[in-house]
């Protein structure tokens, strides 16, 4: 159903190239991230009360842009298994189905590699929750995750905003160690992601009309050719539009949980960032201001199309509802959110954390 060897290869040749680093400067900076790897992670667990060290289990991968892509196309087979194992039941095996297959594998590879090409070469860390260990790519036990920083993203970043370099590799790598920290400190949040986004799949029309008309909708839609009368489809991605009603359901469990860690993961890290990081007011400014723009055009719109601005808006959303409710009811008071998945914002709570301190705080009626 998807060529994957194609996709890397895809991704691989289409990518940009790093920013100009010698060879000596390229080992100093892989060797400089994983030591503030190791000191965010003391950092995070004082300032969040989450975890201990031996809860801390997954390995640190400091990657290029080629093995990012590989990282992640690893993590997408083993996710998508069920989803294309369904697709290739309901295909068939007959001589025509399978040569139709071994060609639509192909495409769907090259564009799976299109799409990766595009995000690696803006991709500054990442922990890979459901990440299959391989050969080349080490990953936690009993099924856990590894935790990635892309080296020639940081370096990029870092000198586009001509921010002090020592800073902004600490302040990144604060912040994917919050996230490292919440799948680690909590066991069960893993296992929940993973039945929802399974979920989500399962509901996936694996019928190849229906799939079509809805892709063919979505694009009528972007383009403004939505039949007259049909509304409530503006401002929403690509993505978004060819769901279900009730993916859409999970969609909008997952976009809380996704606004809790992300904005969990950027208030920890200017929470601490003021102690061990003396330029941490710049570098926010000036990062806010690049995710804000986007840069170019052609960016933007590969942002709208692939859903990448409903991310900044979870980064924001979900940073604002952590700063309410710690300042409400406390760092202790704000962690009550990982003791079950019951305890998890809703989508509606994100914009309203009065109401979840309501929900999971409220005395019991005597």
């Amino acid at each position: 159903m998807v060529d994957w060897n194609l996709a890397v290869a895809t991704a691989t040749r289409l990518m940009r190239p790093g920013p100009d680093v010698s060879r000596d400067e390229a080992r100093a900076v892989v060797a400089e991230l994983r030591r503030h790897a190791r000191s965010a992670e003391e950092h995070v667990r004082g300032f969040t009360n989450l975890g201990t060290p031996e809860t801390h289990d997954t390995p640190l991968l400091v990657v290029d842009r080629p093995g990012w892509v590989r990282a992640n196309v690893a993590g997408f087979r083993e996710l998508l298994k069920p989803l294309l194992d369904k697709m290739q039941e309901r295909r068939g095996s007959s001589p025509g189905n399978v040569m139709m297959g071994a060609v639509g594998g192909k495409v769907t590879g090259v564009e799976l590699g299109m799409l990766l090409s595009f995000l690696a070469s803006r991709v500054l860390g990442q922990y890979e929750t459901f990440a299959p260990a391989t050969r080349d790519l080490p990953a936690g036990a009993n099924g856990g995750g590894r935790l990635l920083l892309v080296a020639p993203n940081i370096v990029h970043v870092e000198r586009e905003l001509d921010v002090e370099p020592h800073d902004f590799r600490l302040w990144v790598t604060l912040h994917e160690e919050t996230h490292r920290t919440q799948f680690t400190a909590v066991p069960w949040l893993r296992d929940h992601l993973e039945g929802e986004i399974q979920a989500f799949l399962a509901e996936t029309d694996v019928d190849p009309t229906t799939v079509l008309e809805r892709v063919r909708e979505a694009a009528q839609s972007l383009v403004g050719g939505r039949p007259e009368g049909e509304e409530g489809d503006e401002g929403r991605s690509l993505v978004e539009i060819v769901q279900t009603p009730a993916q859409r359901e999970i969609l909008g469990r997952l976009t809380a949980v996704m606004s809790l860690l992300e904005g969990h993961a950027d208030y920890v890290m200017d929470g601490v960032g003021p102690e061990v990081v003396p330029s941490v007011a710049e570098i926010r400014e000036k990062f806010q201001q690049r995710r804000a723009k986007g840069a170019s055009r052609l960016d933007m719109a590969l942002r709208k199309l692939l859903g990448l601005d409903a991310k900044l808006r979870q980064y924001r959303d979900g940073e604002r509802f952590v700063r309410a409710v710690v300042d409400e009811v406390g760092m202790e008071g704000f962690n009550r959110v990982w003791t079950s998945p019951n305890t998890l914002p809703t989508k509606a709570e994100i914009g309203k954390p009065a109401d979840w301190i309501t929900r999971v705080h409220r005395k019991p009626e005597a």
